[in-house]
């Protein structure tokens, strides 16, 4: 799905916008630390903690994040194998880190993920945890869940199988230095040739995305900085080594799905396949807006063809957002449920490769392991089963609120100094009308404005994809409301 994220650097936070960015944890009623119990019981069990005797640490591992990431909860080795390849794919080893049923395990049920605003994040685990002895930091010898996944030429999965070993990464890289470092060949040979690779299997996971009829959309990031006492938006596009680097993550939790169905226990990430009402009002739409989706094509591969520089395909993104809904957690334990495919995906999916920001990971890999070992499932972890749905769908709703918040606040600050001026603006969408009829007096339509790049609300029933020129009547950074007015009549969508 289409992703919002802005970040303030340092220069913005500050004044009336870091003030109501802070009110934000208070509002969503955020956890505020870790209480002394947890504390005491992290720093017992690093202090006890013995590293794996499978030994990898020869593989030389290197993790690709944001630059500023320090809980590092992937690393990854690749390799050819004959005709195809070779992932091992080392996760943070968390369970090691939390008893089952002691006072971490209990908080981190309580908080479910990591929560981010713009400037800060209220993490899943204790930071000298997350951001210490369990983040794969380069040069230091870690515990890991280390899926081996085989692939075919065509970077098709052959086999796979996950066990807890000793790694080592032998370089931390952000997502811009790994890209220049690709495109221009420089680095470490041992980097560079996983970087070549990367980008050799990652490009033919892409295809065979788009064959079984995966869908993503990827939007560019967003920063805002403080220019002259105005606030400026900087887009940041995603780079192919971005792209990559998912399809790595997404055919580790596709795996953990196989293992875990193949052993029937576990839990999957879930999502229902589009209904033919929302598939024949989004193919209406891309007719409206001249870009035809064919009957020939899966929604995922045309979905790849949006471009967000064109108004009407930036409509048409944020209306594809109908077509990705339902998603969830299904567990099961002894019999494989009926519903086990995640649509977007487009195959059974799990979530097993962020256990230090998201709490159903942790769970994943211990079962997966087990599985693999011809082990019995810990019973701390079947136990969960039942619960963690209900866990993670609370901490997603809080997630996703948090998260619209912040975005609000963020772009009512951008537009504070232009109260009484005229914006370009694209309708993303028009008045929801919820089965009744929409007052037109009280009709809302859906915005993007061009010139600083932010969407909001615009009075009047608006018709999606065209082009309109807005007023700003009002801006309140505090109560995150901006209001638009039409200032002229819109461009008709041709």
């Amino acid at each position: 799905m289409p992703y919002s994220y802005i970040g303030v650097r340092r220069s913005a936070a500050q004044a009336s916008l870091a003030q109501a960015l802070a009110a934000l944890s208070e509002e969503f009623r955020l956890p505020d630390g870790f209480g002394p119990e947890v504390l005491a019981e992290v720093e017992t069990v690093i202090a006890g903690h013995q590293l794996p005797a499978p030994d990898l640490t020869a593989l030389p591992f290197i993790t690709i994040d944001p630059p500023t990431s320090l809980d590092l909860d992937q690393a990854m080795y690749l390799a050819r194998s004959g005709d195809g390849y070779v992932v091992y794919y080392a996760i943070a080893d968390v369970p090691a880190f939390v008893p089952a049923g002691g006072p971490l395990d209990t908080e981190t049920r309580r908080r479910g993920q990591t929560i981010y605003t713009p400037g800060q994040r209220i993490p899943l685990h204790p930071l000298r945890l997350s951001e210490g002895a369990a983040s794969l930091f380069a040069n230091d010898p870690r515990s890991a869940y280390v899926w081996e996944i085989q692939l075919a030429a065509d970077g098709s999965q052959t086999s796979c199988s996950v066990q807890r070993a000793t790694v080592q990464s032998i370089a931390k890289l952000g997502y811009e230095q790994a890209q220049e470092m690709y495109d221009a060949g420089t680095g470490p040979s041992a980097v560079a040739g996983i970087l070549a690779l990367l980008a050799e299997i990652g490009t033919k996971r892409i295809a065979l995305e788009r064959a079984r009829g995966g869908a993503s959309l990827n939007v560019p990031a967003q920063e805002v900085e403080l220019v002259e006492g105005k606030y400026v938006l900087e887009f940041r596009p995603n780079l192919p080594i971005e792209d990559w680097n998912a399809q790595i993550s997404l055919l580790t939790g596709m795996a953990a799905a196989q293992v875990m169905i193949e052993g029937k226990v576990g839990i999957l990430r879930t999502m229902p396949a589009p209904d033919e009402e929302a598939i024949a009002a989004f193919r209406r739409q891309s007719l409206a807006l001249g870009k035809p989706w064919g009957h020939d094509m899966a929604y995922g591969a045309y979905l790849r063809t949006l471009d967000t520089a064109d108004p009407k395909h930036l409509a048409l993104m944020h209306a594809a957002t109908t077509l990705f809904r339902g998603a969830s957690y299904t567990p099961f334990n002894g019999t494989v449920p009926e519903q086990i495919l995640q649509a977007a995906v487009a195959a059974p999916y799990a979530h097993t490769t962020a256990p230090l920001r998201r709490l159903v990971d942790r769970f994943v890999l211990a079962i997966c392991a087990a599985l693999c070992a011809k082990e019995d499932v810990p019973e701390w972890a079947t136990a969960a089963l039942d619960e963690l749905p209900e866990i993670m769908a609370a901490s997603n709703q809080l997630a996703n609120k948090v998260d619209k918040a912040a975005i609000d606040t963020v772009e009512a600050a951008l537009l504070s100094h232009q109260v009484g001026g005229e914006f370009d603006a694209v309708v993303l969408a028009g008045p929801k009308k919820n089965g009744h009829t929409t007052k037109a007096a009280a009709a809302r339509s859906f915005i993007q404005i061009t010139v600083p790049a932010v969407s909001a609300y615009c009075e009047g029933d608006l018709e999606p994809g065209s082009v309109v020129r807005v007023k700003l009547e009002s801006v309140d950074i505090a109560t995150r409301k901006v209001k638009f007015v039409l200032a002229q009549a819109a461009t008709p969508v041709i």
